[in-house]
């Protein structure tokens, strides 16, 4: 089959997104030090997205050398369990740093190692539970007409994986406001005690508001245009339509480290000594907590 530019595009997006989350994992794996929940949510989200790198490359190569129905569902259903893996993680990351704002005093105790767990847990379970689907039987091979802009997946399930992806959206927006309005609580609380609010206080309330909206503009505006295409689509349109929408939504994996691991000091930090192994601070660095955004 002659090559679709759009499979090229993909790929190459793939081996971005797997390269960039490979170090991620590399470096969480590597460094001792980084064995609390906020990395571990941080290893999860590098993980499922390094997953969904290698997903899209073993996609295009199955579908230009090994044509078959089989490996199709296989890779159809190793993708949507990546990917569900992957927005799974951001939510669990968002609960976490909820929970860092809400719960300040409590926070460091075994009870948010276990939550984190089971959060996480529950996950990755029901992201295999979504990925298996299409493999146990829920796919359109031998029913055209059930099928949705994604073959071989059936409207039914897109459906599904939309609705799944809304509320998980809905969820972290709600979290987000709440996160700003604690951050701006604090904020005003501490311009009570010192009787103003000083100008680097400001800047930090404005930044971290920022800096929340950045992370769910992205998250949004990566994802939603393929799950409204999704519900909306017709298996008959132009396949440049699923293309179109789909490319932005894996850009979102390739994203997920800048805004979640490289930003990261305690992760600079490591870098240096897994690439140099001669690392002399020469600048201090300060421990972050995953209200530190």
């Amino acid at each position: 089959a002659a090559l679709n530019p759009w499979d090229v595009m993909l790929c190459v997006s793939g081996t971005a997104i797997a390269c960039e989350n490979a170090l991620v994992v590399a470096i969480i794996c590597y460094s001792p030090a980084l064995r609390t929940p906020m990395f571990v949510l941080v290893g999860s989200l590098a993980t499922a997205d390094l997953l969904a790198g290698l997903g899209l490359i073993l996609n295009f190569v199955f579908q230009y050398v090994i044509r078959s129905e089989t490996v199709s569902l296989l890779t159809v259903g190793f993708l949507v369990a990546s990917f569900a893996a992957s927005v799974s993680s951001l939510l669990a990351i968002t609960v976490d740093r909820y929970l860092s704002l809400y719960n300040a005093l409590t926070y460091y105790s075994e009870r948010t190692v276990l939550c984190i767990h089971t959060m996480l847990a529950g996950a990755w379970g029901v992201s295999l539970c979504l990925g298996l689907l299409p493999v146990l039987g829920w796919n359109c091979l031998h029913d055209h007409a059930a099928c949705s802009v994604v073959r071989p997946l059936t409207k039914s399930n897109v459906t599904l994986l939309s609705a799944s992806f809304f509320l998980i959206f809905l969820i972290m927006l709600h979290l987000y406001i709440e996160i700003c309005k604690i951050v701006c609580r604090h904020a005003h609380q501490i311009a009570l005690q010192q009787h103003f609010l000083t100008a680097s206080h400001y800047v930090a309330t404005k930044k971290g508001v920022s800096t929340l909206a950045i992370i769910l503009g992205t998250f949004g505006a990566s994802w939603l245009p393929f799950a409204i295409y999704c519900v909306v689509g017709d298996p008959d349109y132009p396949s440049v339509y699923t293309y179109a929408t789909l490319l932005p939504a894996t850009y979102n994996s390739m994203i997920n480290p800048i805004i979640y691991a490289y930003r990261n000091q305690e992760i600079q930090r490591s870098m240096w000594v897994l690439f140099c192994g001669c690392f002399q601070a020469k600048v201090s660095f300060r421990s972050r907590s995953p209200s530190d955004v």
